[in-house]
């Protein structure tokens, strides 16, 4: 064969290859797409759960249907400790999602699990490295650094192994919700990005996160009167529907 009509040969081969790898992707994306659209979301949950709140908020700006599993984290010991449920999630802890084959635990990785996984709903991050940084930032001084020093398994094992009183466990929690609201607050007065939520005009991922902790600041009745800005976002929150349907009070599972 010429060099030529070799060459010829080996580029409609090439090209031949490269539509076939693009029908194929394009095939399984729209397959994974027709799943993620049947497939049922269900989100396993205790009404009180800050980080369950999280995520119910999220589903709910994103407009996802989704059914809640409740998990009594006090009930006879704790429900999420079942064998059942800690095969589902080892960690025994809500909530978790389960997507079809798919289950997620942790409320953040939930939440960006949604974002890319329903890119056409309403998106919880901005465009911009940046900006999606500075969110998840927000996100995470609660998720990781507030929320954790107050849950329910802390306040347990402060009353069961050191002994410390409810006036003791109080004090705890408060300490570190006004330690972390404060530097919230430095971060989000006057910021370029902050606007009516915590990053511009619509509500996104961290909203998600600071809503349920300002619920259970005021269970635990922190002060929140140096923290304007916190508040203020607050108040545009709680105004909305996807913030109203996901209160506590308003779940299946709730004692009120």
């Amino acid at each position: 064969m010429p060099a030529a009509s070799a060459s010829s040969a080996r580029s409609n081969s090439a090209l031949s290859g490269s539509r076939c790898h693009d029908r194929l992707r394009t095939f399984h994306e729209r397959l994974q797409s027709g799943w993620r659209m049947s497939a049922p979301l269900e989100l396993f949950s205790y009404w009180r759960s800050s980080a369950a709140y999280r995520v119910r908020i999220g589903l709910n700006i994103k407009a996802l249907a989704y059914v809640t599993h409740p998990v009594h984290l006090v009930r006879d010991g704790g429900e999420q400790h079942a064998a059942a449920y800690a095969q589902l999630n080892p960690q025994q802890l809500v909530p978790t999602l389960r997507h079809g084959a798919v289950v997620v635990p942790q409320s953040l990785a939930i939440l960006e699990y949604l974002e890319e996984a329903f890119p056409d709903s309403a998106r919880l991050l901005p465009a911009a490295p940046f900006e999606r940084a500075r969110v998840r930032a927000l996100a995470q001084a609660i998720a990781c650094d507030v929320h954790p020093l107050n849950n329910l398994r802390v306040m347990q094992l402060l009353e069961r192994e050191w002994q410390r009183d409810a006036a003791q466990r109080l004090h705890w929690t408060q300490h570190w919700m006004q330690q972390g609201f404060a530097a919230l607050e430095l971060q989000l007065a006057n910021a370029l990005h902050t606007a009516s939520f915590c990053h511009g005009d619509t509500p996104g991922l961290a909203d998600c996160v600071l809503i349920p902790q300002l619920y259970n600041a005021r269970r635990f009745e922190v002060d929140l009167a140096p923290y304007p800005t916190l508040q203020r976002i607050e108040q545009a929150c709680l105004a909305l529907p996807a913030f109203d349907a996901a209160r506590p009070e308003m779940q299946i599972d709730a004692v009120v």
